[in-house]
């Protein structure tokens, strides 16, 4: 029950932190803690399965760079070991005038983290990538692809496991506390206490709980935002051949509803961006009292809650609106009728929120003591999480002194 090191959640980015420490410290054990009977089973099992390119991100910022690094490792590990992934390529497509200064800076960012292969096309060239898209031009980004993120989560860690015998995955374990010792500090979960000298934090939606947990003074709070998603019938799968994507509105913090296929062969339309009263509720009526007093008694919810109102309750909208859900799809696909669409999954994305408002829009990743804490991993952190676990590794290196 003793290890060099803890790490604290199991879904990928806690899972590749995992696999490169292990592989970087072949001789140190480690555990990996996840409070759920499956890796995977909250943002990452819940998304929607897209090998990001790199296009939205800031040129410099830690999701540009482990973005692009880490979808480059990322697909040749899919491709070392069987997991189902395609390089499907995307459309990001314009339907309005107004949108295509924002095309525009999006392509420009696209170069400058020198995306590879992406060009700008116009309405007939999306056409004949996306024969039922109505548009008036687009950019092709070729390599964006899809992947089974939980089958590779689940690779991770068994590759993981494999380098050290005494390392350990402990499912259905949930740390409760730590308890900050001189040399180690004590895990508390409701399997017993755990031991370690180093711990690394990747806990999603509990991200600020746990690190408070662990002293650190954090002014921030993780608010949590579900999307629903909608899934194409099988008699309007054909009119969806790659990913597409409308043009991002840069007032608002989320990409916009788009058309994904997955690697199981369905298509998904989604996600739209709601207010979530339990952070790891996927039903529209869940409920819990302590993550919605949580969020609704820090005043950077309000402050974003004001910042984004008319959005905020279109998103409400149409979430309990099948016909408001299909008029949005319909802006890029006007041939999709109600029968085209059936209700799907819903995924629950953690946000770590500022207290004016702002959306933390970068990875944060911070150290503290004996321990280093992932605080903010929305998406691409999917995409990066190779990317991820090797900066965590080296940075373990150099703030731990490991040898």
């Amino acid at each position: 029950m003793k290890f060099d090191i803890a790490v604290i959640g199991g879904g990928i980015v806690g899972a590749a932190t995992f696999y490169k420490l292990q592989k970087k410290n072949t001789n140190l054990k480690i555990a990996l803690f996840e409070k759920e009977d499956l890796l995977a089973d909250h943002q990452t099992g819940h998304n929607s399965g897209v090998i990001h390119s790199g296009l939205y991100y800031k040129p410099g910022s830690l999701k540009a760079k482990n973005c692009i690094e880490g979808r480059h490792e990322l697909v040749a590990f899919a491709k070392e070991y069987g997991i189902p992934h395609d390089i499907c390529g995307k459309v990001v497509v314009a339907t309005d005038e107004s949108e295509l200064a924002n095309l525009e800076k999006v392509f420009n960012i696209g170069l400058e983290n020198k995306i590879e292969g992406i060009r700008k096309i116009t309405a007939e060239e999306v056409k004949e990538i996306e024969p039922f898209v109505e548009s008036i031009g687009g950019i092709h980004v070729p390599c964006t692809g899809i992947i089974d993120f939980r089958a590779a989560t689940a690779k991770m860690v068994e590759l993981a496991l494999a380098i050290q015998p005494e390392s350990k995955l402990y499912l259905q374990t949930e740390v409760q506390d730590i308890e900050k010792g001189e040399i180690t500090s004590q895990i508390i979960t409701n399997k017993g206490k755990f031991e370690a000298e180093y711990l690394v934090f990747c806990a999603g939606l509990q991200a600020d709980r746990l690190a408070k947990k662990d002293g650190v003074k954090l002014k921030e709070k993780v608010v949590g935002f579900r999307g629903d998603y909608y899934e194409l019938t099988d008699q309007a799968k054909e009119k969806v051949k790659h990913l597409i994507y409308p043009v991002p509105n840069p007032d608002f913090p989320f990409l916009g509803v788009h058309f994904t296929r997955m690697t199981n062969g369905d298509t998904e339309c989604g996600p739209n961006a709601v207010f979530t009263f339990k952070r790891e509720g996927y039903g529209k009526t869940d409920f819990s009292f302590k993550d919605t007093f949580d969020a609704l008694s820090y005043g950077g919810t309000w402050k974003l809650f004001f910042n984004n109102m008319s959005f905020g309750i279109n998103e409400y909208r149409r979430a309990f609106s099948k016909k408001l859900f299909l008029k949005t799809l319909q802006r890029m696909i006007p041939s999709l009728t109600m029968d085209d669409i059936k209700p799907g999954r819903a995924g629950v994305r953690a946000l770590l929120l500022a207290q004016d408002g702002d959306t933390r829009d970068d990875f944060r990743i911070e150290y503290h003591g004996k321990s280093i804490h992932v605080l903010n991993a929305p998406s691409p952190a999917a995409t990066a999480s190779l990317a991820i676990g090797n900066y965590i590794a080296l940075e373990a290196e150099k703030q731990f002194g490991l040898k």
